[in-house]
Protein backbone atom coordinates (compact mmCIF):
# COMPACT_ATOMS: atom_id res chain seq x y z
CA UNK A 1 0.00 0.00 0.00
CA UNK A 2 2.65 2.68 0.76
CA UNK A 3 4.20 2.09 -2.59
CA UNK A 4 1.47 2.36 -3.87
CA UNK A 5 0.74 6.00 -2.37
CA UNK A 6 4.24 6.83 -2.75
CA UNK A 7 4.46 6.20 -6.59
CA UNK A 8 1.06 8.30 -7.05
CA UNK A 9 2.72 10.98 -5.35
CA UNK A 10 5.83 10.72 -7.74
CA UNK A 11 3.71 10.66 -10.81
CA UNK A 12 1.99 13.88 -9.74
CA UNK A 13 5.41 15.55 -8.84
CA UNK A 14 6.75 14.55 -12.10
CA UNK A 15 4.53 16.02 -14.54
CA UNK A 16 4.42 19.21 -11.71
CA UNK A 17 7.78 19.61 -12.38
CA UNK A 18 7.44 19.43 -16.24
CA UNK A 19 5.02 22.14 -15.83
CA UNK A 20 7.39 24.11 -13.79
CA UNK A 21 9.22 25.38 -16.89
CA UNK A 22 6.73 27.25 -17.69
CA UNK A 23 4.79 30.17 -15.30
CA UNK A 24 3.57 33.46 -13.47
CA UNK A 25 6.87 35.46 -12.00
CA UNK A 26 7.77 37.24 -8.44
CA UNK A 27 9.90 39.90 -6.26
CA UNK A 28 13.30 38.86 -5.94
CA UNK A 29 16.80 40.32 -6.32
CA UNK A 30 18.51 38.15 -8.34
CA UNK A 31 22.66 37.92 -8.41
CA UNK A 32 24.14 36.38 -11.06
CA UNK A 33 27.26 33.99 -10.61
CA UNK A 34 30.15 35.04 -12.38
CA UNK A 35 33.38 32.89 -13.45
CA UNK A 36 35.54 34.83 -10.84
CA UNK A 37 33.26 33.11 -7.84
CA UNK A 38 34.71 29.75 -8.82
CA UNK A 39 38.22 31.35 -7.41
CA UNK A 40 37.29 33.83 -5.10
CA UNK A 41 34.38 32.44 -3.94
CA UNK A 42 32.13 35.81 -3.25
CA UNK A 43 31.85 38.09 -5.67
CA UNK A 44 27.97 39.29 -6.59
CA UNK A 45 26.76 41.10 -9.61
CA UNK A 46 23.05 42.37 -8.88
CA UNK A 47 20.50 41.96 -11.54
CA UNK A 48 16.70 43.49 -12.09
CA UNK A 49 13.98 42.41 -9.66
CA UNK A 50 12.24 38.76 -11.35
CA UNK A 51 9.02 37.17 -9.92
CA UNK A 52 7.19 34.01 -9.30
CA UNK A 53 8.03 31.10 -12.09
CA UNK A 54 11.14 32.79 -13.33
CA UNK A 55 14.21 30.92 -14.08
CA UNK A 56 16.87 31.80 -11.60
CA UNK A 57 20.79 31.56 -11.24
CA UNK A 58 23.71 32.28 -9.38
CA UNK A 59 23.30 33.76 -5.90
CA UNK A 60 19.80 34.33 -5.33
CA UNK A 61 18.80 36.51 -2.22
CA UNK A 62 15.29 36.97 -1.28
CA UNK A 63 13.96 40.84 -0.37
CA UNK A 64 10.71 40.12 0.04
CA UNK A 65 7.74 37.28 0.83
CA UNK A 66 6.91 35.48 -2.07
CA UNK A 67 3.14 34.48 -2.55
CA UNK A 68 2.81 32.73 -5.59
CA UNK A 69 -0.42 31.93 -7.46
CA UNK A 70 1.60 29.22 -9.58
CA UNK A 71 5.28 27.77 -9.00
CA UNK A 72 7.98 29.63 -6.97
CA UNK A 73 11.25 29.51 -8.07
CA UNK A 74 13.20 27.27 -11.04
CA UNK A 75 16.85 26.97 -10.62
CA UNK A 76 18.32 27.52 -14.27
CA UNK A 77 22.49 26.44 -13.46
CA UNK A 78 24.58 24.70 -11.44
CA UNK A 79 26.16 25.97 -8.41
CA UNK A 80 23.32 28.45 -7.77
CA UNK A 81 22.33 29.38 -4.04
CA UNK A 82 19.11 30.54 -2.87
CA UNK A 83 19.03 32.33 0.56
CA UNK A 84 15.92 33.03 2.32
CA UNK A 85 17.32 35.58 4.28
CA UNK A 86 13.96 35.26 6.70
CA UNK A 87 11.15 35.20 3.82
CA UNK A 88 8.46 33.00 2.93
CA UNK A 89 7.44 31.60 -0.59
CA UNK A 90 3.69 30.52 -0.72
CA UNK A 91 2.10 28.77 -3.05
CA UNK A 92 -1.87 27.85 -3.79
CA UNK A 93 -2.06 25.03 -1.52
CA UNK A 94 -0.90 21.69 -1.67
CA UNK A 95 -3.99 20.06 -4.04
CA UNK A 96 -2.24 22.11 -6.92
CA UNK A 97 0.50 20.97 -9.26
CA UNK A 98 2.76 23.54 -7.74
CA UNK A 99 6.19 23.70 -6.69
CA UNK A 100 8.21 25.84 -4.73
CA UNK A 101 11.67 25.45 -5.52
CA UNK A 102 12.53 23.22 -8.42
CA UNK A 103 15.96 22.04 -9.18
CA UNK A 104 15.97 19.75 -12.46
CA UNK A 105 19.22 19.08 -13.82
CA UNK A 106 21.31 21.30 -11.94
CA UNK A 107 23.83 20.27 -9.68
CA UNK A 108 25.58 22.11 -6.84
CA UNK A 109 22.35 23.88 -5.75
CA UNK A 110 21.86 24.64 -2.11
CA UNK A 111 18.77 26.11 -0.68
CA UNK A 112 19.41 28.16 2.33
CA UNK A 113 17.01 29.62 5.54
CA UNK A 114 16.30 30.63 7.82
CA UNK A 115 12.50 30.92 5.85
CA UNK A 116 9.98 29.09 4.82
CA UNK A 117 7.99 26.99 2.14
CA UNK A 118 4.14 26.47 2.22
CA UNK A 119 1.73 25.51 0.37
CA UNK A 120 2.77 23.62 -2.83
CA UNK A 121 2.57 19.66 -4.12
CA UNK A 122 6.30 19.85 -3.54
CA UNK A 123 8.30 22.62 -1.22
CA UNK A 124 11.58 21.38 -2.87
CA UNK A 125 11.53 19.51 -6.09
CA UNK A 126 14.83 18.41 -6.96
CA UNK A 127 15.26 15.49 -10.29
CA UNK A 128 18.48 14.14 -11.93
CA UNK A 129 20.52 16.44 -10.01
CA UNK A 130 23.62 15.74 -7.91
CA UNK A 131 24.75 17.60 -4.69
CA UNK A 132 22.32 19.71 -3.75
CA UNK A 133 21.91 21.21 -0.19
CA UNK A 134 19.35 22.29 1.84
CA UNK A 135 19.75 23.96 5.53
CA UNK A 136 17.83 25.93 8.06
CA UNK A 137 14.61 25.66 6.20
CA UNK A 138 11.10 25.53 7.56
CA UNK A 139 8.99 23.37 5.58
CA UNK A 140 4.67 23.11 5.93
CA UNK A 141 1.72 22.93 4.69
CA UNK A 142 3.01 21.05 1.44
CA UNK A 143 2.39 17.54 -0.31
CA UNK A 144 5.38 16.76 -0.06
CA UNK A 145 8.28 18.93 1.79
CA UNK A 146 11.72 17.47 0.08
CA UNK A 147 10.93 15.37 -2.81
CA UNK A 148 14.50 13.95 -4.59
CA UNK A 149 13.97 11.64 -7.57
CA UNK A 150 16.99 10.52 -9.71
CA UNK A 151 19.55 12.59 -7.15
CA UNK A 152 22.89 11.69 -5.74
CA UNK A 153 24.51 13.26 -3.10
CA UNK A 154 21.07 15.71 -1.69
CA UNK A 155 21.88 16.96 1.99
CA UNK A 156 18.84 17.91 3.89
CA UNK A 157 20.54 19.55 7.51
CA UNK A 158 18.83 20.90 10.94
CA UNK A 159 15.13 22.01 8.42
CA UNK A 160 11.90 22.11 10.09
CA UNK A 161 9.00 19.52 7.89
CA UNK A 162 5.92 19.83 9.73
CA UNK A 163 2.09 19.22 8.86
CA UNK A 164 2.90 18.24 5.08
CA UNK A 165 1.51 14.61 3.95
CA UNK A 166 5.45 13.11 3.55
CA UNK A 167 8.34 15.14 4.86
CA UNK A 168 10.60 13.92 3.16
CA UNK A 169 9.66 11.39 -0.16
CA UNK A 170 12.95 10.15 -2.15
CA UNK A 171 12.61 8.04 -5.59
CA UNK A 172 15.58 6.10 -7.40
CA UNK A 173 18.40 8.26 -5.43
CA UNK A 174 21.68 7.30 -3.98
CA UNK A 175 23.74 8.74 -0.91
CA UNK A 176 21.22 11.09 0.33
CA UNK A 177 22.27 12.32 3.91
CA UNK A 178 19.28 13.82 5.91
CA UNK A 179 20.51 14.80 9.39
CA UNK A 180 19.54 16.61 12.55
CA UNK A 181 15.60 17.10 11.09
CA UNK A 182 12.94 18.29 13.12
CA UNK A 183 10.45 16.13 11.54
CA UNK A 184 6.55 16.46 12.80
CA UNK A 185 3.03 15.99 12.31
CA UNK A 186 3.32 15.07 8.79
CA UNK A 187 0.17 12.68 7.71
CA UNK A 188 1.33 9.36 6.07
CA UNK A 189 5.93 9.49 6.89
CA UNK A 190 8.25 11.42 8.06
CA UNK A 191 10.97 10.07 5.77
CA UNK A 192 10.00 7.89 2.70
CA UNK A 193 12.69 5.92 0.83
CA UNK A 194 11.18 4.23 -2.38
CA UNK A 195 14.18 2.56 -5.05
CA UNK A 196 16.84 4.50 -2.78
CA UNK A 197 20.23 2.91 -2.04
CA UNK A 198 23.44 3.70 0.42
CA UNK A 199 21.82 6.58 2.26
CA UNK A 200 22.49 8.00 5.87
CA UNK A 201 19.32 8.64 7.72
CA UNK A 202 20.87 10.22 11.32
CA UNK A 203 20.18 12.38 13.95
CA UNK A 204 16.21 13.32 13.67
CA UNK A 205 14.03 13.88 15.48
CA UNK A 206 10.33 12.44 14.02
CA UNK A 207 6.95 12.70 15.42
CA UNK A 208 3.47 12.07 15.28
CA UNK A 209 3.23 10.37 11.80
CA UNK A 210 1.32 7.06 10.26
CA UNK A 211 4.91 6.05 9.96
CA UNK A 212 7.96 7.72 11.08
CA UNK A 213 10.46 6.47 8.68
CA UNK A 214 9.40 3.76 6.06
CA UNK A 215 11.72 2.42 3.63
CA UNK A 216 10.18 -0.04 0.75
CA UNK A 217 11.77 -3.48 -0.19
CA UNK A 218 13.71 -1.64 -2.85
CA UNK A 219 15.94 0.75 -1.16
CA UNK A 220 19.00 -1.49 -0.08
CA UNK A 221 22.44 -0.37 2.25
CA UNK A 222 20.80 2.71 3.42
CA UNK A 223 21.98 3.34 7.28
CA UNK A 224 19.40 4.39 9.73
CA UNK A 225 20.80 5.85 12.83
CA UNK A 226 20.65 7.68 16.04
CA UNK A 227 17.30 8.89 15.03
CA UNK A 228 14.46 9.61 18.00
CA UNK A 229 11.40 8.40 16.47
CA UNK A 230 8.54 8.97 18.97
CA UNK A 231 4.43 9.45 18.76
CA UNK A 232 4.34 7.47 15.64
CA UNK A 233 1.94 5.34 14.84
CA UNK A 234 4.87 2.84 13.53
CA UNK A 235 8.66 4.68 14.30
CA UNK A 236 10.44 2.43 12.03
CA UNK A 237 9.19 0.42 8.98
CA UNK A 238 11.88 -2.08 6.86
CA UNK A 239 9.13 -2.68 3.70
CA UNK A 240 6.52 -3.79 6.23
CA UNK A 241 8.05 -6.55 8.14
CA UNK A 242 10.78 -7.19 5.68
CA UNK A 243 14.03 -8.48 7.51
CA UNK A 244 16.65 -5.95 7.24
CA UNK A 245 19.19 -8.97 5.91
CA UNK A 246 17.12 -9.16 2.85
CA UNK A 247 18.15 -5.33 1.59
CA UNK A 248 20.86 -4.89 3.55
CA UNK A 249 19.59 -1.88 5.44
CA UNK A 250 21.39 -1.19 8.85
CA UNK A 251 19.80 -0.11 11.98
CA UNK A 252 21.05 1.13 15.03
CA UNK A 253 20.79 3.39 18.04
CA UNK A 254 17.36 4.64 17.31
CA UNK A 255 15.08 5.76 20.26
CA UNK A 256 12.54 4.33 19.39
CA UNK A 257 9.26 1.70 20.75
CA UNK A 258 7.76 0.52 18.07
CA UNK A 259 9.28 -1.24 14.53
CA UNK A 260 8.48 -3.35 12.17
CA UNK A 261 10.04 -5.72 11.94
CA UNK A 262 10.23 -5.28 15.92
CA UNK A 263 13.70 -5.26 17.41
CA UNK A 264 14.78 -1.98 15.29
CA UNK A 265 14.67 0.46 18.09
CA UNK A 266 17.06 0.51 21.22
CA UNK A 267 14.05 1.97 23.91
Amino acid sequence: MWSIIITIIITALILSSIAVLSGPTTNIIIHIQQEALATMGDIRTPTTAAACGQVVEGLVDLNSDLNCSGDGLIVGGDDTTIRLNGHTIMGPGPDSSKVGVSVGNQDGVRIEGPGTIEQFQAGILASGVEGTVITEMILEDNQVAIFSTGTEGLQAMQNNLAENSIGVGSHSSNRLELSENLITANVLTGISLVTTDNSLISKNDIRESENGIFVDPESNDNRIESNKAQRNKVDLNNANGLATNVNQNGYSDNKCKISNPSGLCTS
